[in-house]
Parts: C-alpha cells; structure tokens; sequence
C-alpha cells in the first residue's frame, strides 16, 4: 500500500493535472509542512536513485527504511493537516519530486533534509 503512495507520487502523478482542491491545500501549507513535504520527495528519489545505483544518490547514506518510515508518516499527517485524500497527497509529493528534479535541487536540500530526519526520531 506505501509503495502503491510512492511509486504514483514517482511515476504518475506528474502527468496529472492539480485540481483545485489540491492547489489550494498547497498554498495554506505551512513552511513546517512544506518542508516536510519537500524532504518526503527528496527521501523518496534518493532511495529510487539508490535502489537503482545511481551515483549521485549513492553519495548519501541509504534512507531506504528510514526515509519511506519518514515519508509515511509526514504525509498521513499532511493528510490530517490538509484533507486530502492519498491521491491529493500523491499529487502534491509528485509534482514536489518533479520540481525538485528538474531544477536540480535535491543535492541541494539533501543536507537539511537529514537534519529533520534524525530530528524525527525516525
């Protein structure tokens, strides 16, 4: 059922269009979630990189169990948060993941994402 959430907010979901609903609970997310969805992308195409042997993702220590620990519970939170449904979720981490790709970001906010994930206590 996780991996169902990851791989849509991987695979599918940025082909999809946002809807209203989920566009507005984008914008009234707070910094803290924004954050915290910013990392769960992060988590997740780094452990896809790694899984995958991709050198850049190689570099960071392996956040396989500990970073989809981490992006499951910071998104059933976001869902309390936002109201969204798993869909919702997985269409604001997806297009989260493909911003953070396409500009080149994730090596960037790597750093302060394992910050925040030994803040968790995950």
């Amino acid at each position: 059922m996780m991996t169902t959430l990851i791989s849509a907010a991987l695979l599918s979901v940025s082909a999809q269009a946002t809807t209203p609903d989920n566009a507005a609970a984008a914008t009234k997310l707070s910094q803290e979630s924004k954050a915290v969805l910013r990392c769960s992308a992060a988590f997740a195409l780094i452990s896809y990189g790694q899984a995958n042997g991709h050198e850049d993702a190689l570099k960071w220590p392996d956040v396989t169990t500990r970073g989809r620990e981490f992006f499951v519970r910071s998104m059933a939170q976001m869902m309390d948060e936002t109201g969204l449904d798993r869909d919702g979720i997985a269409d604001l981490v997806g297009k989260e993941a493909q911003r953070l790709a396409d500009n080149g970001e994730v090596q960037k906010v790597m750093p302060a994402c394992l910050v925040m994930l030994d803040s968790s206590g995950v």
